[in-house]
């Protein structure tokens, strides 16, 4: 096996939203609350205004808090940001993992799901089609150390892992993260013009992955 992880390393990896730094954790009830006003007043804006909308005054005032308190939990908009979009993924793989389960038999059924949600989420997630994970800012805007994708890609190997009894290896790995870095950049171009995306980026996107998932990583049908 190539790579610096062991088997057992890639399938037991899970999203790396511990880069995140706020001022305050949100040990309390209310400071979560009021965290996800903030976030929700973030989103908001950025449907409204883009990314550059998003100021510490505009939170404030959208979210009914001071600037006071923005700055009590975010040091800086990048770091608002940074936040959104790490709670942007985890509802994503939340819904993911939903649809996984339920997922039919058939090899790489599940990935559908997966492009259908992302595509959804895009239509209907406030903020989510301007900011998605932060690759839009910074291909590593989630994690110093590895990119937006990568993340995801660890998250996805590690699921298909559980879902068909075995270990993946880093190769399984390595195509997972290239039909995320492909679909990634297909679904972007959908919704570069368009606010529901463009039927046909999307549909291409959906088979160009399925051939390549099935041609590098053929796996079994689930019973």
């Amino acid at each position: 096996m190539s790579g610096d992880d062991s088997t057992k390393d890639v399938a037991e990896r899970t999203l790396a939203t511990d880069k995140v730094v706020m001022r305050t954790a949100p040990v309390q009830q209310r400071s979560a609350e009021r965290i996800s006003l903030l976030l929700d007043a973030a989103a908001s804006l950025i449907d409204e205004d883009g990314i550059d909308g998003v100021t510490t005054s505009a939170v404030a005032e959208r979210s009914a808090s001071s600037v006071g308190v923005v700055y009590r939990y975010f040091p800086n908009i990048q770091t608002l940001l940074r936040a959104l979009a790490v709670r942007n993924m985890e509802r994503y793989v939340a819904r993911v993992q939903e649809n996984i389960d339920t997922s039919p038999p058939e090899p790489w059924s599940s990935f559908d799901r997966t492009l259908d949600i992302f595509v959804e989420m895009n239509r209907t997630e406030p903020g989510f089609r301007a900011l998605r994970f932060g690759d839009v800012i910074d291909q590593r805007f989630m994690s110093e150390e590895v990119s937006n994708n990568s993340i995801l890609a660890r998250d996805f190997t590690a699921r298909i892992g559980a879902t068909y009894d075995f270990e993946p290896d880093d190769e399984i790995l390595f195509h997972v993260e290239v039909a995320i870095e492909i679909g990634s950049a297909l679904l972007s171009r959908a919704f570069q013009q368009d606010k529901d995306g463009d039927e046909r980026f999307i549909e291409m996107t959906r088979r160009v992955c399925t051939d390549y998932l099935t041609t590098h990583i053929p796996l079994p049908r689930t019973t």
